[in-house]
Parts: structure tokens; sequence; C-alpha cells
């Protein structure tokens, strides 16, 4: 898929003020610091489309991007939520879950994972409830330019070991860097691939 177009559409908290759903969605979550605001940039081959930070948890709202005029990308906010008041954290995660819940066109859900360390609890605990309610999802390892090809290797089969003591079976995973542009064509075939299943 050649990305020619990609441009921002709304921000909000409010999963019902979303873009009408008459176009495939493709949504990015993980935890604060991940590298998923550098990773969708990498991926439309822009600078600043999602805006990354030094700060974790800097996303706090639900970003929609069009692409290509095919396809809305979504940049929700990192789980683990920063230094945000537990009131706050409350609130952000039920929004976030509400999206996830109906937004009827995501075709997608990708989870980012940093490749280089151990299977955080929260990542295992949010892969399990997305399990649980039967939410299609990828699993898309960051980072992966930082270490050596088979320490990242070994980090990935310790952290696919743990998640398999709760899954018979892993979804599609992708191995992925936005410094060196690994995985993206990749991804972009698998969005391109799911584009067509939808109605």
């Amino acid at each position: 898929m050649h990305i020619k177009y990609a441009e921002f559409v709304i921000s909000n908290t409010d999963p019902a003020k979303c873009p009408a759903p008459d176009k495939a969605e493709y949504a990015f979550i993980g935890r604060s610091n991940v590298g998923k605001s550098s990773l969708i940039n990498a991926l439309v081959s822009r600078k600043n489309l999602a805006k990354t930070s030094s700060t974790p948890g800097k996303t706090q709202l639900i970003n929609h991007f069009i692409v290509n005029q095919e396809w809305y990308l979504v940049d929700l906010p990192g789980y683990g939520f920063a230094k945000k008041a537990k009131t706050d954290r409350r609130k952000w995660a039920s929004f976030i879950e509400e999206y996830i819940l109906k937004r009827e066109n995501l075709m997608c859900l990708f989870v980012l994972i940093d490749s280089r360390l151990p299977l955080q609890l929260i990542d295992g605990e949010f892969i399990d409830w997305l399990g649980e309610h039967q939410i299609p999802f990828c699993i898309v390892y960051t980072k992966a330019d930082k270490l050596g090809k088979t320490k990242i290797q070994q980090n990935i089969a310790q952290i696919e070991k743990e998640l398999l003591k709760t899954w018979e079976v892993l979804p599609q995973r992708f191995l992925t860097s936005s410094e060196t542009g690994m995985g993206k064509e990749e991804l972009l075939q698998f969005i391109e691939d799911c584009n067509t299943k939808f109605v």
C-alpha cells in the first residue's frame, strides 16, 4: 500500500462523536512510552502526524486520522495513564473501553509491546481482556532495532510463552522499528487485505 494522504480529522473523549463508521478503522494502543506515536508516523511517512513526546501518557484523547481517503487510523491513549489522578484515570479508561467495545467499524486493534522488555503485567491483563470480549487484535512489537536480533527473538519467545499460559493460539504478530521502517510494509499489507473485507 502506498500512502498518498494522511490527515488529522478529530480528537475527543466521546466515542459517539467519532467519525461516521463508514470506513474501515484500525486503532493503535499500548503502554505509555511504547513508541506508539513514532510508529504511526513511520507508518504513514509523516514526521508529526501523531504527536510524540518524551513524557509518557501524552496522548489523552481518541485521535482520528484519515489515510488515502479510504480508512481511519486511530491513536488511542496509552494504558498506564502517566501521572493523572485516579478519578481521571477511571474516566479515561471508561471511554477507551467504550470505544473498543462499541466501535462497529474497528477492523483490528494493534496492541503495541516493547520488544526489549519482559511481558508487563498490564499488557497481559489487557490482552486477556480483549480475548474475553472477542475483540480482533494483533500484537505489534516495537523498538526491534534497539537490541541484537537474537536477544529480541529471545525476549519475544519469553513474552509469548507467558501469553500462552492463558491463550491456546496467539493472534498475528508484527516486529517493527519506527527508526528503520522494519515491519511497515507488512503492517500496511495487513491493513490493505482487511480493507477488502470491510462492508
